[in-house]
């Protein structure tokens, strides 16, 4: 049975940012990104590498501020993509897990496409930057997929000493649990819920 593509394109302009991304839930994991940020694209290659996600991604961003506004608001895109490409989530697995070891580091990444947004984050990062970038804004870009994803997204640093690393597995981690979560059940065709929608 063919099935319809599950894609989404989300144009967002504000004072601050002009975001345009695009994205293909079924894909081979393809990045064409150009956020501005340079550790923000090493980031989003990686997750679009592991979740199997077709992503693009441009930004013009306010960056002589910081890259608060550009991180966060590409984080709104994403989320909000995410849940337009999944429609009304018939015959998706809906929960997804992740256990990911890098290097030294240990997370465990958690999300359920449930149609409600809750964040949970318990990832403290071992220092303040990463090169330039500031590492308190990965949680500020998660925070945003969750809620305008409107998924359960849980995070848990067991242990970790590079802040590189933890960025890395924390993206990573959360790549492969969304693929296992947005992905089709191959015995179910309904809602995975018992309310009968999402």
């Amino acid at each position: 049975m063919n099935e319809p593509p599950r894609v989404a394109e989300i144009v967002r302009k504000t004072r601050e940012t002009d975001i345009r991304l695009s994205l293909a839930l079924d894909g081979q994991g393809r990045a064409d990104l150009a956020t501005g940020i340079g550790f923000l694209d090493h980031m989003l290659e990686l997750f679009a590498r592991h979740s199997l996600i077709d992503l693009a991604v441009t930004c013009q961003g306010d960056l002589h501020v910081d890259d608060h506004h550009s991180t966060e608001d590409i984080g709104i895109c994403l989320g909000m993509a995410i849940d337009q490409a999944l429609g009304k989530k018939a015959g998706i697995r809906r929960y997804g897990h992740c256990i990911l070891p890098m290097d030294e580091t240990l997370v465990t990444c958690a999300v359920d496409l449930g149609g409600r947004s809750y964040w949970v984050w318990n990832a403290p990062m071992p220092a303040p930057k990463i090169g330039g970038f500031d590492s308190e804004l990965i949680a500020d870009f998660w925070h945003a997929v969750s809620t305008h994803g409107r998924m359960n997204l849980h995070v848990l640093l067991h242990y970790g000493r590079n802040t590189h690393h933890v960025s890395e597995a924390i993206f990573k981690g959360l790549a492969r649990a969304i693929r296992d979560a947005a992905e089709r059940d191959p015995r179910s065709n309904e809602v995975p819920s018992t309310k009968g929608t999402i």
